[in-house]
C-alpha cells in the first residue's frame, strides 16, 4: 500500500505548529484585541490561555505517541466513542484549520492594499456591506493556487517554505520589539484595562483558542516524520510552539501599546503599523511590519493548508467521506485529492471577502476548543493512571470552559446569530458528506 512520504524533522514540526498559529491577526485585528481587554487585559488573556492549554498540549503529545494518525481528534475519539461522535469531532476540528485558509487569502489583499491603495478598485460586489475588489481577489487566488501546487508536489517543499517563513517572522519580530523599546513610553499603556480586569481578560480569553490553534497540528503530519524520528519529538514541538506562540501574542500587544497610546488605535485598520509609524515618525517601520506580515500570512496559510488537507485525507482513508479523498499521489506521495479539495474550498470562501474576517475568529475559536475537549476526554477514559487522569481532567475543564464561553448567552462575547448560522452550515455540510455504511 502506498504511504505518505516520510521527510519531517523536529524543526519542521515546530515551524508547522508555530506557523499555523501566527498569521496576520496581530496586524489586522490588534484594535479588536485592545478593544476587548486593553493592553494588560489582552496580554493576560493570551498568557493565561497559553498556560491553561499546556495540559491540553500534554494530552496531544501522549496521544500522538500512541496513535500517529493524520485523523488526529477523529482517531483519538474513535478509541472510546461511537463512529458518529468520532466523525463530527474531527469535522469540527477540520473547520478550525480549514477556515483559516480563506481567512488568510482574504487578508493578503487587505494587507497589500495598505501599501497599494489602487488594489481597492474594480468592485465586483458586496457581502454584508463589505466590498469585494477584483485585484485583491486575484491576489488571494494566486496565493491559494501557489500553496496548493507546493503541497501537491511534496511535503519537503512545503516544510522548507514553512521553515524560511517562520525564521523570517521571528527575526523581524525581535527587531520590532527593539524599536518599541527604544521609542515607547510606559504611560502609553494606561489605562491597563478596557473595562474591569475580569471582563477584559475574559473577552480576550474567548478568542485565544482561535489564535493558538496550531500546536495540535503536529499529529496531523505525524505519519510523515523521518524514519529515525523519536516520538518524544512530537511532544517537544507541541510544547515549544505553544509557549512561543502565546509569548508572541503577549509581546506583540505589549510592543504596540508601549510604542503609542493604545486608546487612539481603537477602530483603526492596521493599528500595529499605525502605532509604529506614529512613534518613529517615518514609514520604514511600516515596511518592516508588512514584510513580517506577509511571511506570517504565508506560514499560517501554509500550515493550516497542510493540517486541513491531512485531516480531509484521513477522512477519505477511513471512508467516513468519499474514499477518493484518501488518494496518495504515486510520484509525490502526497494526499493529492485532499490538497485539491482544500484548494477548491479556500477559493470558494475567498469569494466572501472581508466579511469573513471577524466571524471566522469566533466560530474557529469554539471549534478548536471543542476538539481539545473531546481529545482530553478520550484520553481520560483510556489512561487510568492517576497523574495522567489529573492532567487530562484539567485539559477537559479548560477546554469545556472555552466552549461554554462562546455558546452560553450568560458570557459576554457569546455567539451572534450570524455565527450560529455559519456553524450550522458547516455541520450541515458534514452531514451531507458523511459516507454511511
Amino acid at each position: 500500500m502506498t504511504t505518505l512520504a516520510r521527510k519531517l524533522r523536529l524543526m519542521d514540526y515546530f515551524a508547522l505548529a508555530f506557523g499555523t498559529m501566527i498569521g496576520v491577526g496581530w496586524l489586522v485585528l490588534m484594535d479588536d484585541w485592545l478593544g476587548r481587554g486593553g493592553p494588560l487585559g489582552a496580554m493576560l488573556g493570551f498568557a493565561l490561555g497559553g498556560i491553561l492549554l499546556l495540559p491540553v498540549g500534554y494530552v496531544y503529545g501522549q496521544w500522538v505517541k500512541r496513535l500517529p494518525d493524520a485523523a488526529g481528534e477523529a482517531a483519538y475519539t474513535a478509541q472510546v466513542f461511537p463512529p458518529m461522535v468520532s466523525y463530527f469531532t474531527g469535522w469540527m476540528m477540520l473547520l478550525a484549520y480549514f477556515i483559516v485558509c480563506p481567512w488568510e487569502a482574504v487578508a493578503l489583499g487587505k494587507v497589500a492594499a495598505y501599501v497599494f491603495p489602487s488594489l481597492n478598485s474594480y468592485k465586483l460586489y458586496e457581502v454584508a456591506g463589505q466590498p469585494v475588489f477584483l485585484p485583491r481577489l486575484i491576489l488571494g487566488i494566486a496565493l491559494t493556487v501557489f500553496l496548493a501546487v507546493l503541497n501537491y508536489r511534496g511535503i519537503r517543499l512545503s516544510a522548507t517554505f514553512q521553515n524560511w517563513a517562520t525564521t523570517t517572522v521571528l527575526l523581524v519580530f525581535v527587531a520590532l520589539l527593539g524599536i518599541s523599546g527604544a521609542h515607547g513610553r510606559a504611560t502609553n499603556l494606561e489605562p491597563a484595562f478596557r473595562a474591569g480586569p475580569f471582563v477584559s481578560i475574559l473577552l480576550t480569553l474567548q478568542i485565544v483558542p482561535y489564535f493558538l490553534t496550531g500546536f495540535e497540528s503536529v499529529p496531523k503530519v505525524a505519519e510523515e516524520s523521518q524514519q529515525d524520528f523519536h516520538s518524544e519529538g512530537f511532544f517537544r514541538a507541541i510544547v515549544i510552539a505553544l509557549l512561543v506562540g502565546a509569548g508572541f501574542y503577549v509581546l506583540s500587544v505589549a510592543a504596540v501599546a508601549y510604542v503609542a497610546p493604545w486608546q487612539g488605535l481603537l477602530g483603526k485598520r492596521f493599528a500595529t503599523a499605525i502605532a509604529f509609524e506614529q512613534a518613529v515618525g517615518a514609514r520604514w517601520p511600516v515596511r518592516l511590519i508588512l514584510v513580517m506580515a506577509m511571511f506570517g500570512l504565508f506560514q499560517c496559510f501554509n500550515g493550516n493548508f497542510v493540517a486541513s488537507s491531512r485531516m480531509l485525507f484521513a477522512f477519505g482513508r477511513r471512508q467516513t467521506i468519499h474514499p477518493v479523498f484518501g488518494t496518495i499521489h504515486t510520484t509525490f506521495l502526497t494526499p493529492s485529492t485532499a490538497v485539491l479539495g482544500i484548494m477548491a474550498g479556500t477559493l470558494s470562501g475567498l469569494l466572501l471577502g472581508d466579511a469573513l474576517l471577524v466571524p471566522v475568529t469566533e466560530v474557529g475559536s469554539m471549534a478548536s476548543a471543542l476538539g481539545w475537549f473531546a481529545t482530553c476526554t478520550s484520553f481520560w477514559l483510556v489512561d487510568k493512571r492517576a497523574r495522567m487522569r489529573w492532567l487530562s481532567g484539567l485539559g477537559i475543564l479548560v477546554s469545556l470552559l472555552l466552549v461554554l464561553m462562546k455558546v452560553l448567552p450568560v458570557f459576554p462575547g457569546h455567539f451572534s446569530p450570524a455565527e450560529w448560522i455559519a456553524l450550522g452550515i458547516w455541520v450541515g455540510l458534514g452531514v451531507l458528506l458523511q459516507r454511511r455504511g
